[in-house]
């Protein structure tokens, strides 16, 4: 079911790639588990032979939305896995390797990719090649043909899983392809209970059919405001959700609407100064005690003295009051059910929403909003030195 473009009267927008790829996520998850769960054996024999290995570290990698995949990634790996993970984007490494990338240090390279066809996505695997004495790559990617999947099939070092088809979006920004590969990234960490995760990956589903059935149409008329800057808050893995969700509203309207990201604690170290009576602020709270409490006391202060035109919370479940002007609450049940490490994949999702009808609002093609080419699918014209 296409939630989105109901009521989309844009004709330039039409029947969207877009609009379709937000949609279907809650079923993509489903068959991403599936065939995380149907790769059994091998999957389950590379993964720890690797992370035996005396003194592994951790780099997880990609470029743009898949750097952050990263970023939320590396403390839930790190946790998981009890062993020192990182996020480092290609675009890094290919810059300085050397900051990153050790002779000595065995190191498992986890790249993430829609198609895998940026240069920098194998350029960064054959640095580490170059490199490293003993290195292994996990690629996770949207496409079995792209060029990073390509180099490293059949190599007794390297295992590649493919999402779905479903999980490769056709539009320019990543939507579906983004939380999939998020969610198979958790589902690694945790591969040894990957049987008795299947409740959770229905709670996702449930949640994001929350999402786009209950609170699309509220996120359309907040698209139809009058900002130009958009502030997302998140902590811990959701910050690296925090700042998918910035970069996917600016990419969706070309640039026009300016967006910002940072943790709820770091906000007031500066950042807070971007506050203007145009800006949405968009909080990703967490459903965890301790830290939701550091969240609130930032809320009620931004609530209380600053300047803003509109605010959304997105929360699990309605836990204490707070003062804002739009509540998506995730939770139908009103209770806590989601483990923390899976919370990223969901909360993105107004961000996306909200994205996709300011596109629309602003009269551009969600599928291709930059219209003068500044950004596409694939990067162009980037060159690789030696």
């Amino acid at each position: 079911m296409n939630y989105l473009n109901k009521g989309v009267e844009n004709s330039r927008a039409g029947d969207v790639y877009t609009s379709e790829e937000i949609s279907r996520q809650p079923l993509v998850w489903q068959q991403t588990y599936l065939k995380l769960l149907d790769g059994g054996k091998e999957l389950t024999s590379f993964i720890n032979n690797v992370l035996s290995i005396d003194q592994l570290h951790i780099v997880l990698t990609g470029a743009g939305s898949s750097a952050y995949i990263g970023e939320v990634l590396q403390g839930i790996f790190q946790k998981n896995c009890d062993i020192l993970s990182r996020a480092v984007s290609t675009t890094d490494i290919v810059s300085h390797p050397q900051l990153y990338l050790q002779k000595r240090i065995p190191l498992l390279l986890i790249s993430f990719a829609r198609s895998g066809d940026s240069p920098e996505s194998l350029a960064a695997v054959e640095l580490a090649d170059e490199i490293c004495d003993q290195v292994y790559h996990l690629i996770i990617t949207c496409s079995r043909e792209g060029k990073l999947a390509q180099a490293k099939t059949g190599d007794e070092k390297s295992l590649i899983f493919t999402l779905p088809e479903s999980a490769n979006d056709k539009g320019l920004a990543m939507t579906s392809s983004f939380t999939s590969m998020l969610l198979a990234g958790v589902l690694m960490s945790r591969l040894s209970e990957l049987p008795s995760l299947k409740p959770q990956v229905d709670i996702l589903t449930e949640y994001a059919e929350n999402v786009l059935e209950n609170y699309a149409e509220k996120l359309k008329k907040i698209s139809k405001m009058d900002f130009d800057r958009v502030v997302f808050l998140g902590s811990g893995s959701q910050l690296g959700a925090a700042r998918e969700s910035q970069l996917k509203v600016q990419e969706l309207t070309s640039g026009k609407v300016l967006c910002k990201h940072d943790s709820f604690l770091g906000f007031r170290h500066g950042p807070k100064v971007v506050l203007t009576s145009d800006t949405l602020i968009v909080y990703l709270f967490s459903n965890k005690t301790n830290p939701n409490k550091y969240e609130l006391d930032l809320v009620r202060q931004i609530e209380s003295n600053d300047q803003f035109k509109f605010s959304v919370g997105v929360t699990e479940w309605k836990g204490e009051i707070y003062n804002v002007d739009l509540d998506i609450i995730l939770s139908v049940a009103n209770l806590e059910a989601l483990n923390e490490d899976f919370m990223p994949v969901v909360i993105v999702l107004p961000a996306q929403v909200i994205g996709y009808y300011k596109s629309i609002e602003l009269t551009l093609n969600p599928d291709q909003p930059s219209s003068n080419g500044a950004i596409s699918r694939v990067v162009k014209g980037v060159k690789i030195y030696k």
